[in-house]
């Protein structure tokens, strides 16, 4: 065999294994996307460090009862007053349950309001298995009402069963959502109908690998898994894999116009291609890791999940799509494909971006000043943005039967009732706790949970259970549990602790706020460290860190004006605009890093000018289509009907466009030119020629 012919099969065998070696992977990891449901919690107790107040509170409270079980709230009105036949109808509809699969042994009688208009069953749902399908069971048996009774199912439990129907759309609306949106800008971009099916192919087999590592470490106890995480990881490995591709395919389309030998071509736009996406995905990596700060298990979960998304992405695009563009060559491109005389298309392809930079350079004082005040001025607004909580009922888009529920509850009942809030506390203070519990606003009863007349004492403490006026998932009823905790903790000797489901979503939201002011400025200080080492300089990693904060804080203004008006949301979790910043912050200095190593790299040949117009004219193109897949692919959350899940998706989608658009073109370029080589300060290239 001859030298030639063994580099010419070198040339498809090598590139056929890796394919093969993927086709492995992919068969053996693609199933875990599907079963990431299967291992994945939405049970907010699950989440909270053992630290927490009613974290302990549980503790203590499975001595007196079984919590493994949460209340289904059955909740039937008719206007004029519920009849004996509708009582009847109840017991018959929910009695058959008693003792049953996922059901609780004992399940009350209907329980008239004082208005006779309503009446209430509790059922003890089993939270051990899969109550979701337990209250659609329940639901199924009450959906064909007597005329005019209105029957909803609401409580803890029917709140976990809408949740995870919500959730149900991520294994597949979601899905084909973020694929047929890439798809369809890539044809657009590339014009082509081969090349974005490569691409959503290297997706799909970083989407399968990253799934059965989050799948294998949850199983194993690792990580901690819920809806919202598995649907930001799905995403975000269908953004960055494709923004990956974009990268390498478009400096792989340059270099075959430079050479027929496809191969010499591939391996040159690998070789400039694989420095600045490595010290992306680091960057990306390091950034969402700083969530492991975190106090919340599900918020520091989510950062060894997304770094996992972003490794499996960067080995996907890094090794199957040049294997795949090894072998296709210019056919990927059909059916323009680039010719070593097509320079008219690649003219073409930088002509609109040649006139960008030559304006900004011919004013870039008045566009960065321009710029400037217009994010300064949005960003005024960002102090609007409501992020203190909301409640559990304004979780979902649209009506769901347990927030239907809950309005109905409150309108007849004391609210709080079936999800009560219990202090557990030392049986010589009991009744100084239930006198102080009875005096707290917003608490309408309180007593010591007892058998057969007696208080139920175990090792020397009792449990008091307390009803709320407002209901248990409400922001109201959370205000009430804090002026709760001050009252009992304040009397001597109660050891008090106050648990149960308001008191957990209370210390919830404490604690996500706790995070947001830790793990924001951790964040900015590892990735300027990041850029510092990248760029080998001090000033440039702080303009362009405070340049992307900027477009944070107009990002969240806009956000503000526009979810506290025309949106009419209730409000954000806490936790919303800690992930916008991460996502923004570490995905938005990606697109700088693209453009300020190019800079770099232009400025030592050609002066700090001339290198910022050259890297804008190159690298405008890829970076506005990766942003544009980027903020599509992250618009495509929007389609769980979760409120922060669409909040997430917005700020997201919204800052990528704004920063990839305004900060990265126009900004960013302006600020550099304007200030000259000593943007490189304190290296050397800052001591050079403009």
């Amino acid at each position: 065999m001859s030298a030639s012919s063994g580099t010419s099969r070198k040339r498809w065998l090598i590139p056929a294994l890796v394919l093969l070696a993927w086709l492995a992977v992919g068969s053996f990891t693609g199933p875990y996307a599907g079963k990431l449901a299967s291992v994945s919690t939405n049970d907010n107790t699950a989440f909270l460090p053992a630290s927490a107040e009613s974290t302990k509170a549980q503790k203590e409270l499975e001595k007196f009862q079984d919590t493994s079980e949460v209340p289904a709230i059955v909740i039937a009105v008719r206007e004029g007053g519920i009849t004996a036949a509708d009582k009847a109808w109840l017991t018959k509809q929910t009695q058959e349950f008693a003792g049953k699969s996922g059901f609780g042994a004992q399940i009350s009688p209907p329980i008239p309001s004082k208005d006779q208009n309503a009446a209430q069953v509790f059922v003890p749902i089993d939270s051990a298995g899969e109550p979701g399908d337990t209250v659609t069971t329940l639901r199924d048996a009450l959906r064909s009402p007597p005329d005019g009774l209105t029957v909803k199912v609401t409580g803890p439990a029917g709140q976990i069963a809408d949740l995870s129907e919500a959730f149900k759309g991520i294994d597949g609306l979601l899905l084909l959502v973020a694929g047929g949106v890439v798809i369809l800008i890539l044809i657009v971009v590339y014009r082509s109908p081969i090349l974005p099916f490569v691409v959503l192919i290297s997706a799909i087999f970083a989407l399968g690998l990253a799934s059965g590592a989050v799948y294998f470490l949850t199983k194993q106890g690792i990580l901690d898994l819920n809806g919202q995480s598995q649907g930001i990881l799905f995403i975000l490995v269908f953004g960055a894999a494709t923004d990956y591709a974009l990268l390498l395919i478009s400096r792989f389309r340059e270099e075959l116009m430079h050479t027929q030998d496809k191969v010499a071509a591939l391996r040159s736009a690998y070789r400039a291609t694989i420095e600045p996406v490595a010290a992306s995905a680091a960057t990306v990596i390091l950034g969402v890791l700083c969530l492991l700060l975190s106090d919340l298990n599900s918020n520091r979960s989510l950062g060894p999940v997304a770094a996992l998304g972003i490794v499996a992405s960067f080995l996907a695009s890094m090794t199957f799509l040049p294997a795949a563009l090894a072998l296709l060559g210019r056919k990927a491109f059909w059916p323009f494909e680039p010719k070593v005389s097509d320079e008219a298309a690649d003219g073409q392809g930088h002509k609109f971006w040649s006139r960008v930079a030559h304006w900004v350079a011919s004013k870039p004082r008045k566009i960065w000043i321009t710029t400037t005040l217009i994010l300064v001025a949005a960003a005024a607004f960002a102090p609007t943005f409501k992020a203190d909580g909301i409640a559990t009922t304004d979780y979902f888009m649209g009506t769901v039967g347990s927030v239907e529920g809950a309005k109905l509850q409150a309108e007849h009942f004391d609210a709080g009732s079936g999800s009560p809030t219990w202090v557990i506390t030392s049986q010589d203070t009991a009744n100084d706790v239930v006198a102080k519990a009875k005096s707290t606003a917003g608490v309408a009863s309180a007593e010591v949970l007892s058998a057969d007349g007696q208080p139920v004492v175990k090792d020397g403490r009792v449990a008091v259970q307390v009803v709320l006026k407002d209901n248990a998932e409400s922001l109201p009823a959370q205000a009430t549990v804090e002026k709760l905790r001050d009252a009992v903790h304040a009397v001597p000797g109660s050891d008090a602790l106050v648990g149960g489901t308001t008191a957990t979503d209370l210390d919830t939201r404490l604690t996500s706020i706790h995070d947001r002011n830790l793990i924001i400025p951790v964040v900015l200080v590892v990735v300027l460290v990041v850029l510092m080492l990248l760029l080998r300089s001090i000033l440039a990693p702080v303009l362009l860190l405070a340049t992307t904060v900027l477009s944070f804080a107009a990002t969240l203004g806009v956000a503000a004006l526009l979810f506290n008006g025309p949106f009419g949301f209730a409000g954000a979790d806490p936790v919303v605009p800690l992930f916008a910043f991460v996502f923004l912050v570490a995905l938005g200095i990606d697109y700088n890093i693209f453009l300020m190593t190019r800079a770099r790299e232009e400025s030592l040949q050609h002066g700090t000018r001339e290198g910022i117009m050259r890297a804008l004219t190159s690298t405008g193109g890829v970076i506005t289509s990766a942003g544009v897949v980027l903020a599509a692919t992250f618009a495509s959350l929007a389609v769980i009907p979760l409120l922060f899940l669409v909040q997430v998706a917005f700020l997201v989608a919204f800052g990528v466009l704004l920063d990839t658009l305004i900060v990265r073109t126009l900004l960013v370029p302006a600020l550099t030119i304007d200030i000259g080589p000593k943007t490189w300060w304190p290296s050397a290239l800052s001591r050079r020629a403009q």
